[in-house]
This record gives C-alpha cells, sequence and structure tokens, in this order.
C-alpha cells in the first residue's frame, strides 16, 4: 500500500495546478490525462453503470423493435412485396424474410416462374397442415421466439417441413421429446417417422418400452400399430410387470381392440370382453384351429411370435390358459414344450449349472423377463412364479440393498428345488422411476452378469444411493437359468437316433 499511495502522490505533484485542483475535488479527468486511483475507480464504477443503462436500452428498443416488425410487417402487412394463397386464406409478405425458408429460397432464385410473380397460389398436399399451422409458421419468419402449443405441435411440424424451415424443425421435435404422454406417444412416434425425426421416433419408442405395462389404455392399446406393437414385444428392454404371462393377456387385450376398434367400455372390461370374443370365434372355427391360423388373426402372427413362451408354460395356471385360450397353434406350443423338457433334462443328467458366459444375443432373444413395483421405501421378499430348473430365486429390497438368494433348504418352496453344490444364473437388473407422464426420474442399472451362488448363499446385486430413489421404484430384471443347447451336440443326438 505505501508504495501505491507514494506513486499517487507523486502523480498529483507533477499535474498542473488546475489539473490537480479538479483532481482534488473529484472532478472528470480529461482524455489521456493522469488521475488518482480513487477517482479512477469511482469514474469506473461511473462508466459501468452508464454501460449497463446503455446495454439495457438497447435491450428494449430490440426487443420492441422485433414486435413492431411482427406487428407492423407480418400482422399488418406493411410494405408487403408478395401474397401468399394457401387454404383459402391471403398472406401479405415479404419476399426477403421468406428467403429464410429453403422452399421459397429454392422458388425465387431460380428459374421458376414464380420467382418473379407478386401472388402465389401455394398447393398444401399434406393433410396435417392447416391454416393455424401456416400462419404461426409463416410468423415465425419475422419473429425470434415461437411459443408451440404441444396440441399443434405435429400440423407444424408438417408446415415446417414443407417450407424447409430447419430452425422450427427442430423446435417441434424438442417439444415433441418434452410432452410425451400415454396420450401423444403413438401420434408423435407416427409423425417422427413421416417427417424424419429420428430421435423423436427413438425418445417415444423407449417410453413404451418403459411404460407399455403400466399406462395401458382402451386408447393407447386401439392406436398401436401391429408394426410398433412387435417391436416392443421383441426387445429385451420392455419393463415386464410382472411375468412373460402379463405380457399375453397384454397382447390378447391389444388384439381384441385392434379388431372391434368400435368397442368403448371401460379399461377394466376388455380382458373379460376379449375372452368372451375369442371364445366366439372359437366356436364358429370348431375345433383344433387356433385364432391367428383364421384369416382375422393372421395379421398378428409376427407380433404373438415374438412371446416367451417358455416361461408362460413354466406355470401351469398360465399354461392352461393359453390351452383353453385357442390363440395360439399347436405346433408352437408342441416346439415349446418340447424345448423345455429337453432344458430340464440338461439340468438333470447332464449337471447344466446354468450360463457360464455372457452371451448378449441369447440374453437379449430368450431371457425370461419379469419385474415389480415397490410402491414405498420398506422392506420387500419375493419370487416370480414359475418352474426355473430347481433354482429358487429369492429376491430381497432392503436398506437400500437388493439382494440374490439362492433359496435350497432354510424357506419352503413349493416346487423342486436343485441340491447342485452351485448354480450359476445371467441376469440384468434395471432400476427406474417415472413421473406421471411415464418420464423417467431416474433409472440404474447392473448391466448383464454371470452370479454363481452356493445353497443358500446371498449376494448384494446392487446398492442404491437414497438421494436418487424416488418411489414407487419399478425392479425389471431379465434371467437365463440354463445354458443354451449346444446344436452339435443335438445334432449329433439326432444323428444316432438315424436308423
Amino acid at each position: 500500500m505505501g508504495s501505491l499511495s507514494s506513486r499517487v502522490l507523486r502523480r498529483k505533484a507533477g499535474l498542473p495546478r488546475g489539473e490537480a485542483a479538479a483532481a482534488g475535488k473529484g472532478g472528470k479527468r480529461k482524455r489521456g490525462g493522469a488521475e488518482g486511483t480513487g477517482d479512477s475507480d469511482s469514474d469506473g464504477e461511473a462508466e459501468r453503470e452508464e454501460r449497463l443503462l446503455h446495454l439495457r436500452g438497447r435491450r428494449k428498443k430490440l426487443k420492441s423493435t422485433s414486435k413492431y416488425i411482427y406487428q407492423t410487417l407480418f400482422l399488418n402487412g406493411e410494405n408487403s412485396d408478395i401474397k401468399i394463397c394457401a387454404l383459402g386464406e391471403e398472406w401479405n409478405l415479404h419476399k426477403i424474410y421468406l428467403c429464410q425458408s429453403g422452399y421459397f429460397s429454392s422458388m425465387f432464385s431460380g428459374s421458376w416462374k414464380e420467382s418473379s410473380m407478386n401472388v402465389i397460389e401455394l398447393e398444401i398436399p399434406d393433410q396435417n397442415i392447416d391454416v393455424e399451422a401456416l400462419q404461426v409458421a409463416f410468423g415465425s419468419l419475422y419473429r425470434d421466439d415461437v411459443l408451440i402449443n404441444p396440441s399443434r405441435v405435429v400440423a407444424l411440424l408438417a408446415a415446417a417441413c414443407m417450407l424447409q424451415l430447419d430452425g422450427l424443425i427442430q423446435q417441434c421435435g424438442e417439444t415433441m421429446k418434452e410432452t410425451i404422454t400415454a396420450q401423444t406417444v403413438c401420434g408423435y412416434y407416427n409423425s417422427a417417422g413421416t417427417y424424419g425425426l429420428d430421435s423423436v421416433k427413438k425418445k417415444c419408442l423407449e417410453w413404451l418400452l418403459n411404460n407399455l405395462m403400466t399406462h395401458q389404455s382402451v386408447g393407447l392399446f386401439k392406436e398401436l400399430s401391429i408394426n410398433l406393437m412387435k417391436q416392443l414385444i421383441s426387445s429385451s428392454n420392455l419393463f415386464v410387470l410382472q411375468v412373460e404371462m402379463d405380457v399375453y393377456t397384454a397382447l390378447k387385450k391389444w388384439m381384441f381392440l385392434q379388431l372391434v376398434p368400435s368397442w368403448n367400455g371401460s379399461f377394466k372390461q376388455v380382458l373379460a370382453e376379449a375372452d368372451a370374443w375369442f371364445a366366439e370365434r372359437r366356436r364358429e372355427f370348431g375345433a383344433g384351429v387356433a385364432f391367428l391360423e383364421s384369416a382375422q388373426g393372421g395379421a398378428f402372427v409376427p407380433v404373438f411370435a415374438h412371446l416367451r413362451l417358455q416361461y408362460i408354460i413354466s406355470d401351469l395356471a398360465s399354461a392352461r390358459i393359453v390351452e383353453r385360450d385357442g390363440l395360439l397353434p399347436s405346433e408352437w406350443l408342441s416346439s415349446v414344450y418340447k424345448q423345455q423338457w429337453f432344458a430340464m433334462l440338461r439340468a438333470e443328467q447332464d449337471n447344466d449349472i446354468g450360463p457360464q458366459e455372457i452371451n448378449k444375443e441369447e440374453l437379449e432373444g430368450n431371457s425370461m423377463r419379469c419385474g415389480r413395483k415397490l410402491a414405498k421405501d420398506g422392506d420387500y421378499c419375493w419370487r416370480w412364479t414359475g418352474f426355473n430348473f430347481g433354482l429358487d430365486l429369492l429376491v430381497t429390497y432392503t436398506n437400500r440393498y437388493i439382494i440374490f438368494k439362492r433359496n435350497t433348504l432354510n424357506q419352503p418352496c413349493s416346487g423342486s428345488v436343485s441340491l447342485q453344490p452351485r448354480r450359476s444364473i445371467a441376469f440384468r437388473l434395471r432400476l427406474a422411476s417415472f413421473d406421471c407422464s411415464g418420464k423417467v426420474i431416474c433409472s440404474r442399472t447392473t448391466g448383464y452378469q454371470i452370479l454363481t451362488l452356493e445353497k443358500d448363499q446371498e449376494q448384494i446385486v446392487m446398492n442404491l444411493d437414497s438421494r436418487l430413489l424416488t418411489f414407487p421404484l419399478y425392479i425389471c430384471c431379465n434371467f437365463l437359468y440354463t445354458s443354451p443347447e449346444k446344436r452339435a451336440d443335438s445334432e449329433a443326438q439326432l444323428d444316432h437316433l438315424e436308423p
């Protein structure tokens, strides 16, 4: 501080008397002149305030200018040099603004006859485009920000794509991704496919995989196309609650609503109505003809073919329902019964202790899909139903841990239990919380893993951060209990049986 003070004093001493006096009184310095540090600080502060006021004034002016341009040039059409006519409406616009659109830029800069015309009639081939959408699209050329109503976003996207307004297309896409719900997801998915918004299409598919089983409704099931449902049912990422039989039941309801779209009852009544309707078809077709083999049912074969039937017929009650319904061809069921029989023999007689390495293709295509909803924090312990080749797997949630236990002797089990010293499973565990619209709040996954358990051994498979826990919490698992059958071995066995 001493050296700074002396430097200031020396500077003051070197000033002419008038300037020194002015400086002493706190007057402003002349451009290029010297002054004390204290005055520099106060002057700098004043200059900063002045600049801030100037910037605020500019922002205010720019904002009012933007409004003025929109009001005067677009809404009032002043100084218009071109008239656009479409869908029975007219817009008095300006070529210099229209050239922001790729559609009009090409029209005006090429050798098109419209380049010299003052009135242009637009043909609108897309039925999604209406007058309101064109009004917003044209108006976006005269303003910086566009407020998009989600209920109007598809029409506006259609107009933006026709006029080649890249910025507006992107904004429509962002609006769609932020407003996906059970009511909008199918419309958004179809529109994204039509107008080439792959990121929106992907987001809609993710929403459906996460929420199909928990947001079932009459409206949603009527909207879901066969091709879209096929993608969902074939995916290992489908969030299944509780077991594969629930997927079959959902498909039965969906197929009924696709075939009888005029039905408008409560979703709670759908299953009973579907069972009665398919029972009537069975009586019409006669014994031995599955519904999927009929002319009406044939279109749904690609969807039902992706059911993982081995995890349905492993439960007696579920197997009886499937046989009673008569929806599936008998060949499908015979094939899976045979497959499971050989898998059981391998586990019992060939000492198959389960998967020993990660086979992602096998896991994604053939793993058991199951899930559970935890309504609130607490202690939970459960098992998923079905015959799992003697491996009774208990799942526990307690104190923010998820634990797998191979139950052998400690707790009662309704089925047979393997006494092999070690058993292995391949699994993936996923957890997620969703808001009321089905949007993911938080999620975690273990990825695909191999877990080897001794008799009555338990293992922590996930430790949850309490800060990320939001209830209800949804748990979804993929499991493989047996090793994939080696094709070479099975073919050798068949060769041995041949005469």
